[in-house]
């Protein structure tokens, strides 16, 4: 199981049960396919070229990227990636666009749009985490990454579908579905899974429906809703983005990044994002650590650099494989000393202590979100109440289980939650990744970020082609840790996108930065979407 952050609005996005029903039924493919979009796979620079040249313009673009969203989410391919529309997305690129004619920049997102995982407070939107318990939960203020994006000028253009509760609800569930949203379908072949829990944000970077967007993690849910959609994802150190304002899953291991087609505008993202939140705690050495990313996009930054393949990580699917080896002769032509293979202590004995650490905070964390939402859901038992009273439309295909087990747990003082949470964070950390980079003098650790996209099946739930779906497959030491990965796409099968992933010490983003940059503008891997029905006959 992915372990993954995490009245209808009349403004609302459309969002039809079709995709319940039609998910993996082999719809037509849309008439403005990725290669006819104007600003097919440009990147923040690119725009902002154009928006210096006097040839664009942010309302110009917003409306584009709006167009965008109702020929390829809404007909054609119906992706179902976003599951609503900021109903003042043209009025925020039209105040970005008398700024700019003042003369006053706010940085490099000023006037692009940005699409937001629905688990993120952002005005004046619903905030649901794709429940229908929380589809009349309207924020009064933005999450703290939301103002910090917005004031670096980003416009906010809407919110994304997702696994619902960060799909943390049952573990037979599909990746991208939601009670309020649908199935998420992928735009690369569309019976298969965008996986999750972030998979409208994967989905729609993807198809070019925004410039950049934001997504959460837990364990794995930027990382593999990127790798099987072809994009750049980043889960940051934990406390380098704020979680104020995030429906939580579970506050030792939750944290926002970016998901966007290149490293140089997840750069940029991260850049707008990091930053101390005076509301959560973690973030205090935030401060000392966020800097300027874009600083870091070299193109000899893989030369000299010590990289070690993490073969315990490998060796679970042909395709994967297949694309690490390409890669790693890829990184020693560039320069980058290959220790191989690498191993990392305690990787396969972290799964019990997380899990039961997920299952007693989501339970003690969800009551404090929704304590201060003044919403009807106060608890986790109010919410499994819900889904009980509401099962045609919230359990059509799996139940609530992990609820369940979660409501069974005590409070967080619990000697069984502290000691797991204290044992768990030590094998990870400084016994695991620590102890591996430094045993063998690396600057980062490789594996495969996933195997290529798994079909979507609403019955069976996800079919985990990497890793052990139990525990949380490549991002778990990660995860648990605390610790930052990237994500890059590193090459194709039978047309998905595959990824490999750089992991390191706590903090380490420039360093990865530097390796995932040099290693994208050397493999150019990615390729968009052209929204195939299905493989094969």
């Amino acid at each position: 199981m992915l372990l993954l952050l995490a009245t209808i609005a009349v403004a609302a996005h459309p969002l039809p049960l079709r995709a319940q029903s039609q998910a993996g039924s082999g719809a037509i493919p849309a008439p403005q396919d990725a290669a006819a979009f104007r600003y097919a796979e440009a990147d923040i620079s690119d725009l902002h070229q154009q928006m210096r040249a006097g040839t664009l313009d942010s309302h110009a673009l917003v409306q584009a990227y709006l167009d965008r969203i109702a020929a390829i989410d809404d007909a054609g391919p119906m992706l179902n990636a976003v599951i609503e529309l900021n109903p003042e997305a043209l009025a925020e690129a039209d105040a970005r666009d008398a700024e700019r004619k003042a003369g006053k920049l706010r940085g490099p997102l000023h006037g692009i749009p940005v699409l937001l995982k629905d688990n993120i407070d952002a005005k004046p939107m619903v905030n649901s985490a794709g429940s229908l318990a929380l589809a009349g939960h309207r924020p009064r203020t933005d999450a703290f990454l939301v103002q910090r994006l917005r004031d670096a000028g980003a416009v906010i253009l809407g919110k994304t579908n997702l696994s619902e509760w960060a799909n943390f609800r049952s573990s037979h569930a599909s990746s991208g579905w939601s009670g309020r949203g649908g199935q998420t379908r992928n735009p690369y072949v569309l019976d298969r899974n965008p996986c999750g829990s972030s998979a409208g944000t994967g989905s729609a970077i993807a198809a070019n429906l925004a410039a950049v967007g934001v997504g959460t993690e837990t364990d794995g849910s930027v990382i593999c809703p990127a790798a099987m959609t072809g994009l750049v994802g980043i889960k940051p150190t934990l406390g380098l983005v704020s979680r104020a304002g995030i429906i939580p899953l579970a506050h030792s291991q939750d944290t926002a990044g970016p998901m966007t087609r290149s490293v140089a505008d997840a750069a940029l993202l991260l850049t707008a994002m990091a930053g101390s939140d005076a509301s959560d705690d973690a973030t205090a050495p935030s401060a000392r650590h966020a800097t300027d990313y874009s600083a870091f996009l070299k193109r000899d930054g893989l030369a000299g650099k010590r990289i070690g393949v993490v073969r315990k990580l490998a060796g679970m699917e042909p395709n994967a494989d297949r694309v690490l080896e390409q890669a790693i002769a890829l990184l020693r032509a560039q320069g980058a000393t290959i220790v191989d293979p690498v191993d990392v202590p305690n990787i396969d004995t972290l799964g019990d202590d997380e899990f039961t650490i997920l299952l007693y905070e989501f339970k003690h964390d969800i009551a404090a979100y929704l304590a201060g939402a003044g919403v009807a859901p106060k608890t986790l038992a109010d919410l499994i109440a819900f889904n009980t009273a509401h099962a045609a439309q919230e359990m059509p295909w799996f139940g609530q289980e992990l609820f369940e087990q979660a409501q069974a747990k005590g409070p967080l003082t619990e000697r069984s939650y502290r000691d797991a949470l204290a044992r768990a964070k030590r094998r990870a950390g400084p016994e695991g990744i620590d102890a591996a980079l430094q045993a063998n003098s690396l600057d980062a650790l490789l594996a495969p970020s996933w195997g290529p996209a798994f079909p979507t099946d609403l019955v069976l739930g996800d079919h985990v082609v990497s890793g052990d779906p139990t525990v949380g497959g490549v991002s778990q030491v990660t995860s648990v840790a605390g610790y930052p990965s990237i994500t890059v796409p590193a090459g194709f099968a039978h047309e998905l996108p595959v990824g490999i992933v750089f992991m390191g010490a706590a903090w380490s983003e420039p360093r990865l930065i530097e390796i995932a940059y040099g290693f994208e503008q050397a493999a150019r891997a990615r390729r968009p979407p052209t929204f195939i029905p299905t493989l094969g006959p």
